[in-house]
């Protein structure tokens, strides 16, 4: 039996947060292996434009818009997809959020829009897509942690907080879910040179820091998280669940 899936024809993937960045690039690696994708984002305008951007590349995609920080709206979104668009094989809880501040002077309204945004999602998310696939005893869950699952840096107490919690939620998860042949697994990226970093990027003095203490010396591409992301999807993972895959470069590896 074959160990690696490189085609997802026949099934559907969903994705949180896919009108843009990491997420984009997670669903067009989808797009390319045969997949249903079905694009989520919370601008409307923004997803129009990658809907009709995936779509004239040939791209079988649909695209939905619902606020993933509310409960309801999150049940009422994911009742839609099983009814009129299709059943979802496979659910990639990527949609995330940064605010910088220091503990210090971090309000609770921010702290908690970090929260919400990046782990009380993947418990709505993850538990209406889920309750779907437990009736076909069958599904794969892959939940986007962070190298700040296991540490932290200076200046981002809600996003680390967020990132540790959400990898213990993919365990808990993974666990309860066991008995419904449901693997639920996560991936962690190091420092990539996505959207949400770009002020790291450009910011010289982090961008030295980031190179001289990664061990690949440089930030990461996005396209490197696909292949993980096709992995845990496959068939070959079948009996894999609870792991969070660390993409790092090297950094957790070295002193």
């Amino acid at each position: 039996m074959s160990t690696i899936q490189n085609s997802f024809e026949g099934k559907t993937v969903f994705i949180t947060g896919s009108s843009r960045g990491l997420g984009k690039t997670f669903a067009r690696s989808f797009c390319e292996a045969g997949a249903k994708v079905i694009l989520h984002g919370r601008d409307e305008k923004r997803l129009e434009q990658t809907t009709t951007e995936f779509r004239q590349a040939g791209y079988d995609v649909k695209s939905i818009a619902f606020d993933i920080t509310d409960m309801r709206a999150v049940q009422i979104g994911v009742d839609q997809i099983e009814k009129n668009i299709g059943p979802i094989d496979i659910l990639m809880n990527n949609a995330g959020r940064n605010i910088r501040d220091h503990f210090l002077t971090m309000s609770f309204e921010n702290f908690d829009t970090v929260m919400k945004t990046n782990l009380y999602s993947i418990f709505y998310v993850g538990q209406a897509v889920a309750k779907h696939m437990v009736k076909r005893k069958e599904g794969k869950i892959i939940n986007i942690c962070s190298l700040l699952s296991e540490v932290a840096r200076p200046g981002i107490p809600a996003y680390a907080t967020s990132k540790g919690a959400a990898k213990m939620l993919t365990k808990a998860m993974a666990v309860d879910l066991a008995e419904f042949n449901i693997q639920v697994n996560g991936i962690a990226p190091g420092y990539f040179a996505t959207e949400m970093n770009t002020p790291l990027v450009e910011n010289k003095e982090f961008d030295s820091w980031l190179r001289n203490r990664t061990p690949q010396n440089r930030w990461g591409d996005e396209i490197e998280l696909t292949e993980a992301a096709r992995f845990l999807a496959g068939v070959g993972t079948s009996y894999m669940t609870g792991q969070v895959l660390i993409i790092d470069g090297g950094i957790l590896s070295s002193l």
